[in-house]
């Protein structure tokens, strides 16, 4: 069992995000009826605070749930990703709330919204993550 670096982290963090803006600025745009260079300040903006909650989220995750030989299964992937999306929609509020000039409660249904899309979105980037990192390490040991 091997732990996750900092270098380890911070690519999962930025590979998470990035697909997700690429995904969530340009919707989030066209079903509010809100210009891109908003959304899209507001995504990075969100962003930025996701990516620091992933990491400590995550090392706090680890801790709880240590990586086995068998992996991680698909139900405690999705209770990861609630724990995860959860904490992130009482962290968000207040920023989407200011950023759009909008009460707490519209800036509750967004987040509702974006915690729709980012649960699948979560479960799924996570599962494979693990997957691929682990055909990754595995493919890496037989080198050496």
């Amino acid at each position: 069992m091997r732990t996750w670096t900092l270098k380890e982290r911070v690519f999962h963090a930025v590979g998470y995000e990035g697909m997700a803006l690429l995904i969530v600025a340009p919707a989030a745009a066209w079903a509010l009826d809100k210009p891109l260079f908003q959304m899209g300040a507001l995504a990075i903006m969100l962003s930025t605070v996701a990516m620091l909650w992933n990491m400590i989220y995550n090392a706090g995750f680890d801790r709880l749930f240590p990586r086995g030989e068998a992996g991680r299964s698909l139900k405690l992937r999705i209770g990861h990703a609630l724990g995860f999306e959860g904490g992130f929609i009482l962290i968000g509020l207040p920023v989407a709330a200011y950023m759009l000039g909008t009460t707490l409660w519209q800036a509750f249904l967004l987040e509702v919204a974006f915690f729709l899309f980012y649960l699948p979105y979560t479960v799924v980037y996570n599962w494979l993550y693990d997957k691929l990192r682990g055909w990754w390490t595995q493919r890496k040991t037989c080198r050496v």
